[in-house]
């Protein structure tokens, strides 16, 4: 028996919780189309006003109903009691009459009535101190409410008087409310005692007429407004939906116009704005291909020329030490470093040209990121020792595996570590790696002079320095920055920066472990430990913004 009532309670409980998991998301999906939809807004509102105002003339028509529908009911219960007065007074007068005559009176009275009984006849005589006269239909004398019997007991003879009150009856018959009048006339009393049971039933019928009449009137209201606000909302609805295909590039979307109203001066406006939209991204875009043909034409141009000039350089470089003057060799020094870094600047140039043609390529493999880190740190530690910084590696003992394209990420590196010994100012430089399920990370921090407020956004544009008046020491061509953004991209990750005025900077490289799967998160924090105490600047630059 505890069992079974065990398991029904914990199946009630069940079914519980499953009707309000499905309420609630009813009403979560409710609110949120409520939120994004105009029209839905519109007719809920529409329906909630005209409901109140529906409501509240409903009642007054009600009220008014009533009120007349008793008033008559009144009025024609007085005329019954004149003529119920008067035929006492002339048959009974003021003599003192024996029960028998009350009782052929009563009958009487109540014979007018018709077979239907509009009404219950009460008579008694006041002066009969043990008698409390007679009434119709075995009728409670003590329907008639006290406080009427006083009311005519202290007014003067000819009185009227009447109220609400409930009938009852001896021989078991249900009570009903009823209208109860009387009047007095020498030494008797006379009541009439209307049943408003006909009357509730009409008021009845009338309420539900009205409800049904409000509830149709209400809906007809909303679908009046739901029409009305559609002839505007799918217009605007098409122009949003218009702009989203602009905004994706099908510069070709256009509006169709109809008539000559605000809606069709809207369309038209649109769609002057998207042929004027089109042209210049048009003309932008065979600009863009221009500068992208000349760089990369000049670039292929340059390498012929730029090959003779590094043969003839590199035999003046290697007898530099033959030549009887110093400033000879010494130039021979300075042109050998310079066309290293125009070869450098050459082949930058040409990788940006490849990006923004579209065709670069990945050729991903699945490596260890640690082996990349290190053999990086290696290419640059001579670099760091003469800057006077030293490189701390932060590497976890498990292997970091993703799918990445050894070359671009060991530029990537190199990029960030060349570029935190530029402005790190002789102080450690900290690289860090760590992975999750999904994606890994490499953070390279610097404690060099960091980025003013602002030049977050400007830190991978190209050829963008922090400093113009400062001098780039290790021959930079301001680009790899902005090269090592593409190439994370090209990736699906993200290359992200932060910085601090004074307290140095940090660029996180993240990356899928699979090549081009969707990253929603990185295992490590842009914001140094104990850097973000002061509000920090961040440049988040993801794959596709």
């Amino acid at each position: 028996m505890n069992v079974a009532m065990s398991r029904a309670k914990r199946v009630t409980r069940r079914a519980l919780g499953t009707l309000r998991r499905v309420l609630r998301g009813a009403a979560r999906r409710g609110y949120t189309r409520w939120r994004r939809s105009i029209q839905v807004r519109v007719v809920t509102s529409t329906l909630f006003i005209s409901a109140i105002v529906v409501a509240i003339l409903g009642a007054f028509l009600m009220q008014q109903v009533s009120s007349a529908l008793m008033d008559g009911k009144v009025k024609a219960a007085r005329l019954q009691l004149d003529e119920g007065l008067a035929q006492v007074q002339r048959d009974l007068g003021n003599a003192s009459e024996d029960g028998s005559r009350l009782n052929v009176l009563v009958n009487r009275l109540k014979a007018r009535s018709g077979p239907s009984g509009l009404y219950e006849v009460y008579i008694r005589d006041t002066t009969e101190a043990y008698f409390d006269g007679y009434a119709t239909n075995e009728l409670r004398q003590a329907s008639v409410p006290r406080r009427l019997r006083d009311e005519l007991k202290h007014a003067p003879a000819g009185s009227r008087a009447y109220t609400y009150g409930k009938l009852s009856y001896v021989g078991g018959r249900p009570s009903e409310r009823g209208l109860i009048v009387g009047g007095r006339t020498g030494q008797f009393e006379l009541y009439y005692l209307f049943p408003l049971e006909q009357e509730q039933r009409t008021l009845t019928n009338v309420g539900r007429s009205m409800a049904g009449v409000g509830i149709v009137l209400v809906l007809l209201l909303a679908a009046i407004a739901s029409l009305v606000t559609r002839q505007v909302v799918i217009p605007v609805r098409l122009a949003a939906q218009g702009a989203q295909r602009l905004a994706a590039g099908r510069l070709e979307e256009r509006m169709r116009v109809r008539g000559e109203d605000d809606l069709a001066r809207l369309a038209r406006s649109f769609n002057d704005m998207a042929a004027n939209l089109q042209e210049k991204i048009g003309e932008l875009e065979d600009l863009s291909q221009v500068q992208r043909q000349f760089v990369s034409d000049v670039s292929h141009e340059l390498r012929t020329p730029l090959t003779t000039i590094r043969i003839a350089a590199d035999m003046l470089y290697e007898y530099r030490d033959t030549f009887d003057d110093h400033a000879v060799g010494r130039s021979a020094e300075l042109l050998q470093s310079q066309l290293e870094r125009f070869e450098s600047l050459l082949a930058d140039l040409l990788e940006i040209s490849r990006h923004d043609a579209g065709a670069a390529t990945l050729d991903a493999e699945s490596l260890d990121m640690r082996d990349l880190v290190l053999r990086t740190v290696g290419d640059i530690q001579g670099l760091a020792e003469r800057k006077g910084s030293k490189v701390v590696l932060q590497l976890p003992g498990e292997p970091c595996m993703a799918e990445v394209d050894r070359r671009r990420v060991e530029r990537i590196l190199r990029n960030l570590l060349v570029n935190a010994v530029e402005h790190g100012e002789g102080e450690d430089i900290v690289v860090s790696i760590a992975a999750d399920r999904d994606a890994v990370a490499v953070a390279v921090r610097d404690h060099g002079v960091g980025l003013k407020p602002g030049e977050g956004q400007m830190v991978f544009d190209r050829f963008w320095r922090a400093d113009p008046a400062r001098a780039r020491t290790t021959g930079g061509t301001g680009l790899g920055l902005s090269i090592s953004r593409e190439d994370a991209q090209l990736h699906g990750g993200w290359l992200q920066a932060w910085g601090e005025p004074g307290a140095g900077s940090q660029f996180r490289l993240s990356l899928p472990r699979v090549a081009g799967a969707e990253l929603r998160g990185s295992p490590l924090p842009l914001v140094p430990p104990g850097a973000g105490d002061a509000r920090p600047l961040y440049a988040e630059l993801e794959a596709g913004e």
